[in-house]
């Protein structure tokens, strides 16, 4: 898989990406991420890359002309499965996006920034939008970041043990059950008996009850 991210602060990612998982992914040629300064297809002497939105709203909006320029220079390079730009009132990110996602081959991610992008971007270069919450931040480098992890955990070999992915919370549409480790005992609080009873069938009837049982005390709460 390649992800390319467009950035107008293309050097948020520089710690995300060079540690744990995703790092050992990009090393054994995965994963591939590029990220792009945005800055660098600007044609202003400045190199900017925002403008006073038309209508008197307040806040800066990043224009077409630098973001329609990047696109176009990738996509004559490659054929990409699918074009996504982070917003808050995209549709909100869930487990099976991320499965779906972790299946394609090519994807370019677009970070908004100030009060977001020129509405043409969307309407013209988007395949789907994506949030990961309803509130803001001051930019989508963050949710780039998340959305990135998400998918890359999930592709083989990311991981040390490439099952544990299937086993994490919502892929099948449930909490993942509660896990422990040593000690058995700390300070008299003790590990369930039936995860230390060696019985597979009785360990698997437990863990389904358990994530029945959260999630139906997660969704109560909503």
């Amino acid at each position: 898989m390649r992800i390319d991210i467009i950035s107008a602060l293309p050097s948020l990612f520089d710690s995300f990406f060079s540690t744990s998982i995703l790092h050992k992914a990009i090393e054994n040629n995965i994963v591939k991420i590029k990220i792009h300064d945005l800055r660098n297809y600007s044609e202003n002497k400045h190199r900017k890359i925002d403008d006073y939105s038309y209508g008197g709203n307040a806040g800066m909006v990043l224009k077409i002309e630098p973001i329609a320029k990047c696109i176009e220079s990738l996509k004559k390079k490659r054929k990409y499965d699918t074009i996504i730009y982070m917003s808050p009132d995209g549709k909100l990110l869930n487990q099976k996006i991320c499965n779906e996602l972790s299946q394609k081959k090519n994807i370019i991610i677009l970070c908004g920034r100030y009060k977001g992008v020129d509405q043409r971007v969307r309407d013209i270069f988007i395949d789907q939008e994506i949030s990961i919450g309803n509130y803001v931040l001051s930019g989508g480098e963050i949710p780039a970041a998340a959305l990135c992890d998400a998918i890359i955990r999930l592709m083989p070999g990311a991981m040390n043990n490439e099952s544990s992915a299937l086993f994490d919370s919502f892929q099948d549409n449930l909490i993942a059950p509660p896990i422990y480790t040593r000690p058995e005992d700390w300070n008299g609080h003790v590990v369930p008996s039936i995860l230390l009873s060696g019985d597979a069938k009785k360990i698997e009837e437990w863990n389904e009850n358990k994530s029945l049982e959260l999630t139906k005390k997660q969704n109560a709460k909503h």
